[in-house]
């Protein structure tokens, strides 16, 4: 059964985000954004058709170039790879990245110059904060001879830089067969990750690559399956390892988040995190940038897609291709973190409800109870060795009433709120539910644990429910 992934809280560590100074050497097709703000206020009398007032232009970085602009912009160094034509908009991409210079933060421009093809360059016109129109100017076509060589050999005298391989796909020439072949080799050979954002739908073109990162569309014209639903899902992704002989893929599925799917294990699914939804142009490009840095950092896979996952959520809340600050990132990482905690607290109706979906997997459910006013290294121990025991462990914890009934008018020392996020906070709980009784027979009786769990200072014979556990075959 496909799971649910929960980030647990402490699971982002100072080397997760370590990005400064980290160098990802990104290939694909370059192009120019350019954008043109403006204002309508009236409509043509020419034709049915606004009128745009033009108030600032602005070029940037698009395609390859965005995914290097939000590697620095994360502090990690990019070292940029593709083609440009002899043209007007060659010309501004040479210039802005050419503005950005050697260091860490910043982006490295190794880019061939093409005499006979033209850059590609999107122009897009804006008014209201809306996108009206956009204007696409693109000659797509494989590279081949001398363009193509130089491609592979610049990709590989940067390869030694590179802490991760970023091949950015945007299906306009640069990343043709030949050339894909070569460099996702000589990667491998030197042990590189490779995460690739594809466009093609025969991904056995991409054969070999680390990470595949295709949007829902692109999984679903690769596999003919629809990402609609967790389970389809990942039939989809493992289609796609089959095609591609990847170690994992992770499918973006807009609002439902993302899953990733490894070559061995169960998929994993991860809600979107994004809070409002102002444009997603880019958000890709920002996704493949952070999951390339933090596994150039060393994370694992599995915590590398939430931080993507959170810088996405983050920059599609802005507008335009835009980019996330390390400050944004760490900011939507810790609301994340809260959010998970107190998702763990929860009502005895919804704990049931995760319980059966929990045991429909095939765990075993662990129980154990007490007031856990003043936690110790004791307590911790104790839950850390229930947690073995069991795959899940449900923690009941008595409400303040019925810890000043147990303890005195004086407990409990923290509210009862306080002691849930507590709780929740510790890595060997899953869940957590408060409970206004004495006792937990309620619970107990309710849950049915495989597993019931108390210190050792307690006689069997004393432990509430145990006889009623036993009953059933649990222990």
């Amino acid at each position: 059964m496909p799971a649910e992934s929960s980030l647990a809280p402490g699971v982002l560590t100072a080397e997760a985000l370590d990005f400064a100074g980290r160098t990802v050497v990104v290939l694909g097709d370059v192009m120019l954004d350019t954008w043109i703000d403006g204002h309508v206020e009236r409509i043509s009398p020419e034709a049915p058709i606004p009128v745009l007032r033009t108030d600032r232009r602005r070029d940037m970085l698009g395609g390859a170039g965005n995914v290097a602009r939000n590697i620095a912009a994360l502090g990690g160094r990019a070292v940029l790879i593709g083609v440009v034509g002899k043209d007007d908009p060659g010309r501004a991409i040479l210039r802005l990245a050419g503005e950005a210079g050697p260091r860490p933060g910043q982006v490295v421009a190794r880019l061939v110059i093409a005499k006979s093809s033209p850059t590609t360059h999107k122009t897009r016109y804006v008014a209201a904060g809306q996108q009206i129109l956009r204007v696409d100017e693109e000659v797509a076509a494989p590279v081949k001879g001398a363009v193509a060589a130089r491609l592979i050999e610049t990709f590989q005298a940067a390869l030694h830089e590179a802490a991760a391989v970023i091949l950015s796909d945007y299906a306009k020439g640069a990343l043709a067969p030949p050339v894909l072949a070569r460099v996702i080799a000589a990667a491998r050979a030197q042990g590189k990750p490779v995460i690739v954002d594809p466009k093609a739908r025969d991904m056995s073109r991409y054969r070999g690559v680390s990470v595949l990162t295709p949007n829902r569309a692109e999984a679903y014209a690769a596999t003919g399956i629809d990402c609609a639903e967790a389970e389809s899902t990942e039939r989809a992704g493992r289609a796609l390892l089959a095609a591609a002989a990847a170690e994992a893929a992770l499918i973006t599925r807009g609002a439902m988040g993302l899953s990733v799917v490894p070559r061995e294990g169960p998929a994993l699914h991860v809600p979107s995190r994004a809070r409002a939804v102002f444009d997603v142009s880019g958000a890709g490009d920002t996704l493949v940038a952070a999951l390339a840095l933090s596994l150039a950092a060393g994370a694992p896979l599995v915590v590398a897609a939430h931080v993507a996952n959170a810088a996405a959520g983050v920059v599609v809340g802005k507008p335009g291709t835009a980019t996330v600050s390390p400050r944004e990132l760490v900011a939507a990482l810790h609301e994340e973190e809260a959010e998970e905690l107190t998702a763990k607290i929860v009502g005895l109706e919804e704990a049931l409800e995760r319980v059966a979906g929990w045991r429909a997997g095939g765990a075993r459910i662990g129980f154990t109870n007490g007031c856990f006013d003043l936690i110790h290294p004791g307590h911790v121990r104790l839950l850390s060795k229930a947690r073995a025991e069991c795959d899940r462990l449900v923690v009941g914890l008595n409400s303040d009433a019925s810890v000043r009934r147990l303890k005195g008018p004086e407990r409990p020392a923290q509210n009862e709120t306080a002691r849930a996020i507590v709780m929740a906070s510790i890595g060997s709980v899953d869940l957590v539910i408060l409970f206004a009784e004495d006792d937990p027979s309620r619970l107990i009786a309710a849950i049915r644990p495989e597993v019931l769990v108390k210190g050792a200072d307690y006689a069997p014979e004393e432990v509430v429910g145990g006889d009623f556990v036993r009953s059933y075959g649990g222990r």
